[in-house]
């Protein structure tokens, strides 16, 4: 049996995505057991990503540095006020619109890092993308959470550092 090639795994993905997202729906029951391994397998997925590049590539990546910061003003000024105009416009309970708005106002997760690879895009900027976002949303979520909702909310600053070491930074550098 031969290994499937990126580009069919990417073909793939969605279709098979797709299928399991609605049995999740029907059936959540069924995927409640392997909560457990969703943290090691990221680990493992970012590994992998991690054996595909270079430290030159990261290196490029840091060079575009106006796209990072593009990606980042992108995730903390656009989506936080699109997530809120859709508050508004649906007029939400107050808990639905907190929930939006806080959605709106996260970092991205390794999930993007996956796709962009699956797609055959430029995975260290991706990557580089997903660990400043991270950095900045320590302080930016809260801020925007407050602004858009005028809610409070706390944000584990350790945990979240750690969790980007953890999943991110140390499984890509050890690939």
């Amino acid at each position: 049996m031969t290994t499937p090639s990126p580009a069919r795994i990417a073909a793939v993905f969605p279709l098979v995505a797709g299928v399991l997202a609605v049995v999740a729906y029907l059936a959540p029951g069924a995927f409640v057991a392997g909560k457990p391994a969703i943290v090691p397998l990221l680990v493992v997925i970012m590994f992998g990503m991690g054996l595909t590049l270079r430290p030159a590539d990261f290196a490029r990546a840091a060079g575009r540095w106006p796209l990072v910061l593009l990606g980042v003003a992108l995730q903390f000024g656009l989506m936080p006020a699109v997530a809120w105009a859709i508050a508004q416009s649906m007029a939400l309970e107050p808990p639905l619109a907190l929930g939006l708005i806080l959605v709106g106002s996260v970092a991205g997760g390794t999930a993007s890092n996956v796709i962009c690879f699956l797609a055959g895009g430029d995975v260290a900027l991706s990557i580089t993308l997903t660990s400043v976002s991270t950095l900045v949303s320590v302080v930016a979520t809260p801020v925007l959470t407050w602004a858009y909702a005028g809610a409070e909310i706390a944000v584990p600053v350790a945990s979240m550092l750690v969790s980007i070491g953890e999943i991110v930074i140390l499984p890509v550098a050890g690939g």
